[in-house]
């Protein structure tokens, strides 16, 4: 599985090493050699797992489907992207991580409300 492009349709020959790969970072990744061009590629479809190959000189709007399931594979790539949150637990079953805006919050417990000047050097 890729982890730069999360729903590759297709794996890709690489035409130097003769090994599929999902995508080109993935080849620069795992390779010492920089990936071939070349004019005819061969994928493999992830969804009938059956190998084609496409002229990229001659390519078409046609030429974006499986030829033999008709799986459409050039689609927008999906990239992971960085997202920083809290995990917990639901707040359906347990809300304690959940803050009550409606209670009276006691200023005593909060970290912030008391003064520390007395403890920083």
């Amino acid at each position: 599985m890729c982890k730069h492009v999360l729903n590759a349709q297709v794996a890709i020959r690489a035409p130097c090493c003769k090994q599929w790969f999902d995508c080109a970072e993935c080849h620069a990744e795992t390779q010492d050699h920089r990936l071939q061009k070349t004019s005819e590629m061969t994928f493999m479809c992830k969804k009938c797992k059956k190998a084609f190959r496409k002229d990229m000189a001659n390519y078409e709007e046609s030429d974006e489907f499986c030829p033999h399931c008709d799986n459409h594979y050039v689609i927008d790539a999906k990239t992971p992207q960085a997202v920083l949150g809290v995990e917990g637990d639901d707040p359906r079953i347990n809300a304690r991580m959940l803050r009550d805006e409606r209670a009276k919050q006691d200023p005593s417990r909060s970290l912030f409300a008391q003064d520390l000047s007395d403890r920083i050097g």
